[in-house]
């Protein structure tokens, strides 16, 4: 039986895929230079977008993409979250996975309704919906400060 000895640790560009100073990276400084001005900017392709009544959904996917890609909505969040008591109350709020499965399921039966004729209808529904959500985000906030 031949044995196959493996090579040597500088012939295998996979031998340290995971390096102890990468596995705890620091945080970067100075994040706010390149995210305040990106922020800025896309708040106002928005307006822009709102103002001249550019198409809706064209727009939001471009800036929900520039958005993600950048870590955009990752900062407004982390500074969100600085706010003392109240951020990150609203972050845990802002990622609960049941608010915005309720807002999904609301938006689904809102496009079927209105398709079948119950626009009327549609109005009271989304009311009711707005005030669920409201109430289980006052009871969740409640809840953590007492």
């Amino acid at each position: 039986m031949v044995a196959v000895k493996p090579p040597p640790s500088s012939d295998n560009p996979d031998a340290h895929v995971f390096k102890e100073a990468t596995l705890a990276e620091t945080p970067k400084r100075g994040a706010w230079k390149w995210m305040l001005p990106l922020t800025v900017l896309l708040a106002l392709v928005v307006y822009a977008a709102w103002r001249f009544g550019w198409h809706a959904k064209a727009v939001t996917s471009g800036v929900l993409l520039v958005a993600a890609a950048s870590h955009v909505l990752a900062w407004l969040l982390a500074l969100i979250a600085m706010v003392p008591i109240i951020g990150p109350l609203l972050v845990k709020v802002l990622s609960l996975s049941i608010i915005w499965l309720l807002n999904a399921v609301g938006y689904l039966v809102s496009y079927v309704a209105i398709k079948r004729g119950y626009s009327k209808d549609v109005l009271s529904y989304r009311g009711v919906t707005i005030a669920l959500i409201t109430g289980i985000v006052i009871g969740f906030v409640l809840a953590n400060l007492l």
